[in-house]
């Protein structure tokens, strides 16, 4: 059915600019890329508000003007049961209205700080039906790149296996960043998990994995983190991994942001901040040179952002690694025979649907032959994949899931802050760091953050058109292990949020608003659906005193631990080593071998962890 009716009556559509009746059109092409259970929930949302329209007017809501829609809007959301629906139904049509009232605007220019290094790149398509190796590397994210480019440099041939594309720095400035967002995450960037309450989970799918789609922020894994993994829980790499976390650091050339290119949202921040005594400053970013273009998590335009596929997998294709595009591993390969015990002899690939020629063969699918592969798809694929192996019997596979449950939180100015014009993940604010809080300086292109303005009908278009004087704070909480990945075919993600970390999810707003009040903010929204704006500190208190995390807006990043490694042979699925249990010739080196969250943006954790154990691999 048309979803005309439903953007029209959302943002108001009055007929007097042109970018709303573009929305429709850019939010179907939005929905191709979404699950069909996606698909199908906001159209069935669509139906079911055109019905009531109808019923209460007799006729549907594209027929009729802007304050009949906005009485129809009134009644929905004068049902408190409805407002945290009607608040999901407006994340993709804020996605497609955010990105034509930015094209309305005019094109920005980017310019290329230098040209991608040449990678080994092959399309499934084109990859022989049998093949051998010394090692197979499924997946091209942070850690596989870096195992990748360890195994390279020491002599083996690797192979890495990637089911997304290969996007060129060139191609993203071509394009508006929502087309991006589409082609760089897994299911359009749908990813949930089910809970309560059901989070939103992003992640990328491409030659770079996540790297390319994260925010670039930094942080070194914490001392007493270290010390937890290593003395309590037996993960062998974590009494060395300062070596190896400086290595990332200069393989990455991880700098302190510098002033000039922070933006008015990270300087407001740090503002709010100083006059509170806070500790905050501008963040650690793999990203020399950046122009504060605010796309890092739809693909750097200007390739100052440091992500692997620039910065690691050059090495390892130097060294004489190959990358297969559009290629899922089915299973790996196990020769139960073996007279040592079951060992990995290789891995089965299906071409992805995608791909030029999938289906070609006698069955779409290849093998490549290997006596090492090395599990680096990340803590949500990599679990079903070891299931479609036989490989997943380990009763800890799939569970000790942490995902950074993250909420944000916006002010209001008098003068423009325009957050989209500077860095997209700024500076970092610690201050209650110690209490499982960190809050960053984070702002996305028009309409791509987690915040969802307030509003609906007219009152959602006056948030749109003076979303220019907002800036914006994210906060991610050190959260409890309460996840578990399930499935074979598909992911299946399920997460109940602890009570410990809903706590610190309100503290966490509170703390924002604190920030955001001192900086000069006139007044605050909170991401609550039922009270969505404040004026003072107190007001926010007496809201979040009546409420629940479970009433915010949720998102969640940096997954981890599903693959867990340690000392335990009951409690963890890999050895100290990241060795999987029960099998010869299987490493984990992805985000799922941490045995516990980093309490940090993971991207060196993870890195630093797939160093060491590639190193320990090739000693042996």
């Amino acid at each position: 059915m048309s979803l005309t009716g439903l953007v029209a009556a959302l943002v108001a559509d009055d007929g007097t600019t042109d970018w709303p009746r573009r929305v429709p059109a850019r939010l179907e092409a939005v929905l191709a890329g979404m699950p069909l259970a996606a698909r199908a929930g906001l159209r069935a949302a669509a139906h079911g508000m055109d019905a009531y329209a109808l019923a209460r007017t007799g006729r549907t809501l594209g027929a009729l003007t802007v304050p009949e829609r906005d009485r129809v809007l009134g009644e929905l959301g004068a049902r408190r049961t409805l407002l945290p629906l009607l608040d999901v139904l407006k994340v993709p049509v804020l996605l497609a209205a955010g990105t034509e009232r930015m094209l309305q605007a005019g094109p920005a220019s980017h310019t290329l700080a230098r040209q991608d290094p040449p990678l080994a790149v092959t399309p499934a398509h084109a990859w022989p039906a049998r093949t051998t190796a010394d090692v197979v590397v499924i997946g091209s994210g942070a850690g596989g790149a870096m195992a990748a480019r360890t195994l390279a440099r020491a002599g083996l041939d690797v192979v890495v296996l990637e089911e997304g594309q290969h996007h060129r720095t060139a191609s993203f400035g071509r394009r508006t960043p929502l087309d991006r967002f589409t082609e760089l995450y897994r299911d359009g960037g749908a990813t949930l998990a089910a809970g309560n309450p059901p989070v939103l989970l992003p992640t990328g799918r491409a030659v770079g994995g996540t790297t390319v789609v994260n925010s670039g922020t930094c942080y070194r894994t914490p001392d007493h983190v270290l010390d937890h993994w290593s003395k309590d829980l037996g993960f062998t790499p974590a009494d060395g991994l300062d070596r190896h976390l400086d290595e990332v650091e200069r393989t990455l050339r991880v700098a302190t942001q510098p002033l000039d290119v922070l933006g008015t949202n990270g300087r407001i921040a740090l503002a709010g901040a100083r006059e509170l005594g806070w500790r905050a400053a501008p963040l650690r970013r793999n990203a020399p040179g950046c122009k504060g273009s605010c796309q890092c998590v739809v693909g750097c335009p200007t390739g100052a952002k440091q992500s692997v596929q620039l910065s690691v997998l050059p090495d390892a294709c130097a060294a004489g690694a190959r990358i297969v595009t559009g290629a899922r591993a089915e299973r790996i390969l196990v020769d139960t025979d073996h007279p040592g015990g079951p060992r990995a002899c290789g891995v089965r690939v299906l071409r992805h649907a995608g791909e030029p020629g999938a289906g070609s063969g006698p069955d779409g699918a290849f093998e490549i032959l290997a006596p090492l592969v090395v599990v680096a798809a990340g803590a949500l694929q990599s679990p079903p994949l070891l299931r479609r192996s036989g490989l997943g019997r380990h009763p800890g596979l799939g569970r000790n899931l942490s995902i950074h449950p993250a909420t944000s939180v916006a002010g209001r100015f008098p003068e423009p802050v325009t957050a989209w014009k500077g860095v997209l993940q700024s500076v970092g604010v610690e201050e209650h760091h110690t209490e499982g809080v960190l809050i960053e300086a984070t702002a996305t292109p028009p309409g791509m953050g987690s915040f969802i303005l307030p509003g609906l009908g007219g009152e959602l278009r006056r948030e749109l058109e003076s979303a220019d004087r907002l800036a914006t704070l994210g906060a991610v909480i050190a959260d409890r292990p309460s996840g578990r990945v399930l499935g074979r075919g598909r992911t299946l993600i399920r997460y109940d949020l602890d009570r410990r970390d809903a706590g610190r999810l309100l503290r966490a707003v509170r703390a924002m608003g604190e920030m955001l009040f001192a900086a000069g903010a006139e007044e605050v929204l909170t991401g609550i659906p039922s009270t969505p704006r404040v004026r003072t500190l107190a007001e926010l208190d007496a809201v979040l005193a009546g409420t629940s995390a479970r009433r915010l807006h949720l998102s969640a990043y940096h997954p981890t631990g599903t693959v867990a490694a340690g000392a335990d042979p009951e409690r963890f699925p890999a050895d100290p080593w990241g060795r999987l249990r029960g099998v010869h010739g299987v490493l984990v080196a992805d985000a799922g071998v941490l045995p516990s969250c980093p309490q940090v943006n993971p991207q060196l954790s993870i890195m630093a962890a797939a160093l060491a154990i590639a190193e320990a691999t090739v000693r042996t």
